[in-house]
């Protein structure tokens, strides 16, 4: 059972999916295992995103005639396969920042033989575990050209399938910092495939993904400069609470996290000085992140490593301190708490010993988790879609991959959007609502055909 509501409170979680604190413990294989990744990359994104997060500036980061290569074609009964690539503009705007693997962007567009009406291109983005093209073809492209006459453009992720560093294990993103990569890779990316679709007289367009892959579809259409629909499912509006109140958090690498935030105080020092993100869901931090973990602790099985003291909130305050835009907290100063300082955070000490576990180590290195991932992630941090009434997220109700507690929603950041709940959890909707999301983007599409009726 599914239906729309236009208000997230209408839509709050009924609980955990048993189903997928289940599946994340099959998962035996930690995140970051390299950790943050070199402060030098980290502040190179950083004045990266400043650019991608506003429309207005990014109308040149990529030709309009920008090449795109068809290498191979596969002829089948339905539908014609195309593998294609072309060189990430990210290569040429940040050098360096991409692992050589990466460079060449990878996809394949599939597209019926007999189109129904116009021709219709949606282009997926891939959720964490999707290598390849075959997950995406087989349970979303090849029905689409049955069900639809739409075609798809499968576009390979950086640090995925053909694009996957050496030294990565699976989907381990090996620093965090690679995930901001990722997603700047992928904007850009997304720009140049809606270009050459366009050029191709493909139309009308749009974009979807499920999970991560809902994410970076999102971050995409932000920086596209007309309407579009978008399908964002099983994502919300920043990653920051999927590595420290969902599920995911138990699999992230915080021992190696704290080590490095304690013994390099480039973090803290100049890193926490770049984060611009000050939105009202940052004060949440403490609070929300203890209550959650206190009552979901036994059953997400978390380690003593988070739990969080709601005392020591998070200081998007320091950060707004730094802008000059102090907030009033709830003990009723405008006076926002001072920086840790270097011994606060156990600089100096042994690693091995049990004193690099005391809370407040814990608690910084969440709260830096946080801090970087709504500055890369969090979409009150980029530009409002062109028009939102093209918007449907698909949510599980019960998803404990992706929490939506304590985060704006997705109606507060991009008003006009519509959400569509699913019961159940992130798996299960995954494994068994691929038509519900193939509905909605047909359901995107004709409102576009409709408010928009001429092509281009």
């Amino acid at each position: 059972m599914c239906f729309s509501v236009s208000a997230d409170a209408q839509g709050q979680s009924m609980g955990v999916s048993r189903l997928d604190v289940f599946y994340r413990r099959l998962l035996l294989t930690k995140l970051f295992i390299g950790g943050w990744g070199k402060p030098e990359d980290l502040k190179r994104i950083f004045e990266f995103r400043k650019i991608v997060g506003d429309r207005e500036k990014c109308k040149t980061l990529v030709p309009v005639d920008y090449p795109v290569y068809i290498n191979k074609t596969e002829e089948l009964a339905d539908c014609r396969i195309h593998d294609g690539f072309f060189i990430s503009p990210l290569e040429q705007l940040v050098p360096g920042i991409l692992p050589p693997e990466a460079v060449k962007a990878r996809f394949q567009f599939i597209e019926p033989k007999r189109w129904k009406k116009n021709r219709p291109v949606c282009i997926q983005l891939a959720g964490t575990g999707d290598h390849f093209f075959w997950r995406r073809r087989t349970l979303m492209a090849r029905p689409m050209i049955k069900e639809a006459g739409m075609a798809s453009l499968l576009l390979e992720n950086p640090y995925y399938g053909y694009r996957k560093p050496k030294d990565q294990l699976r989907s381990c993103l090996k620093n965090v910092s690679d995930l901001f990569v990722m997603g700047g890779a992928l904007i850009l990316e997304s720009t140049v495939l809606l270009r050459w679709l366009e050029r191709e007289g493909y139309w009308p367009l749009g974009m979807t993904g499920i999970s991560m892959g809902g994410y970076m579809a999102s971050l995409a259409v932000t920086n596209w400069p007309k309407p579009i629909p978008l399908i964002p499912c099983l994502s919300w509006s920043t990653a920051s609470s999927v590595f420290t109140t969902g599920v995911l958090s138990r699999a992230v690498n915080w021992a190696e996290l704290e080590k490095q935030y304690a013994v390099n105080s480039v973090y803290e020092r100049e890193i926490f000085k770049l984060l611009e993100y000050c939105g009202v869901d940052s004060y949440k931090m403490g609070t929300e992140v203890q209550r959650r973990l206190d009552s979901l602790g036994d059953l997400l099985d978390l380690p003593g490593g988070l739990q969080v003291s709601a005392g020591r909130r998070f200081n998007v305050d320091m950060q707004c301190a730094t802008s000059g835009t102090a907030e009033k907290q709830g003990s009723g100063t405008n006076t926002p708490p001072r920086p840790p300082s270097a011994p606060s955070v156990g600089r100096g000490r042994n690693m091995n010993s049990a004193t690099c576990c005391r809370p407040s180590l814990q608690t910084e290195s969440i709260s830096f988790m946080k801090g970087v991932m709504d500055e890369c992630t969090h979409m009150a941090n980029f530009s409002v879609p062109v028009d939102t009434s093209l918007i449907i997220v698909i949510q599980a109700r019960e998803d404990a991959y992706i929490p939506r507690t304590g985060v704006l929603s997705l109606q507060e950041i991009w008003p006009g959007c519509e959400v569509r709940y699913l019961n159940g959890g992130h798996i299960s909707a995954y494994l068994f609502k691929q038509n519900f999301f193939r509905k909605s983007i047909y359901d995107a599409f004709d409102r576009f055909c409709l408010k928009y009726p001429s092509s281009p």
